[in-house]
């Protein structure tokens, strides 16, 4: 059985967005006059074998934090960011998920927060917590 996109999917794209959570966080972080940049950011990261490149959802300006929304976390994104991880410990990354509670698989008793914490990555539910938007970058001096 194939699924049909959903509506909220159809909404990002009409907006400039991949996703409907996308664009509801776009919209959330310029009602809040929050500075972000969309799908700018290149970072890049080796996959065993292979040079890869990442392009992050939202980097918030202000604090350098990269926001990832997820409705489905698969494994290959599981797996990218933790190598992304392993090669840019310095970066922030933080994912909103449409759901923290869905199970990684069928078979897995992991959800999306669980793997989260164990991987030592923050996360939310839906939107982007205002903590989140009031950090700011850490001086340097």
């Amino acid at each position: 059985m194939t699924t049909s996109p959903s509506k909220d999917y159809f909404v990002g794209l009409k907006y400039g967005f991949r996703s409907g959570l996308e664009k509801r966080v776009a919209d959330e972080l310029n009602s809040q006059g929050i500075s972000f940049s969309y799908e700018e950011m290149k970072i890049e990261y080796t996959r065993p074998a292979r040079q890869s490149k990442y392009t992050p959802d939202f980097v918030l300006t202000n604090s350098g934090i990269i926001v990832e929304t997820k409705g489905r976390f698969m494994t290959d994104d599981r797996a990218k960011h933790l190598l992304l991880k392993a090669e840019h410990p310095h970066l922030d990354i933080r994912f909103v998920f449409s759901n923290p509670k869905q199970r990684i698989s069928k078979s897995s008793k992991t959800t999306y927060s669980m793997w989260c914490e164990k991987h030592g990555f923050k996360y939310a539910k839906g939107s982007i917590p205002i903590e989140w938007l009031r950090e700011t970058k850490p001086s340097t001096s």
